[in-house]
């Protein structure tokens, strides 16, 4: 086991991720919502486009608390809980809901995963991206 401190996320990491995926979503002409979470799934920073549909501030926390908590990305997880797939149970097993849409993305430090980002109100594949290039951005 390593005793390697690592550095959480912080406040201003989170403020970037959020104007890397809000600027993404921008230049492809997406309105959405992007919500990022720490390692213990607290909020640390959320917004919503002023014209995003109002449900999607909802989905991208989901989608970031989603990812935070099986630290994978939501769109790898998507065939694993249809009906017929592994872990189709997997959706209602916890007392917050998780979200199986493209979207969500864990972030990790030196290997260690230090939160995730959760974005929303774009088809899932845009969401996926948008996040994406918001996590590649803080790299």
């Amino acid at each position: 086991m390593s005793t390697t401190t690592v550095a959480p996320l912080t406040i201003q990491e989170a403020e970037v991720l959020v104007t890397a995926a809000r600027g993404a979503a921008e230049a492809a002409g997406v309105t959405v919502s992007v919500t990022v979470v720490d390692a213990g799934g607290h909020l640390l920073a959320f917004r919503r486009d002023d014209q995003a549909v109002l449900i999607s501030g909802e989905t991208s926390t989901r989608k970031a608390y989603t990812a935070l908590q099986l630290n994978a990305a939501t769109a790898d997880l998507v065939d694993l809980v249809k009906p017929d797939g592994p872990f189709h149970s997997l959706q209602t097993a916890l007392d917050r809901p998780l979200l199986f849409i493209a979207g969500g993305l864990p972030i990790h430090r030196d290997g260690r995963l230090i939160g995730a980002i959760g974005v929303g109100g774009g088809a899932p594949e845009q969401d996926h991206g948008f996040a994406t290039a918001a996590v590649e951005r803080l790299a």
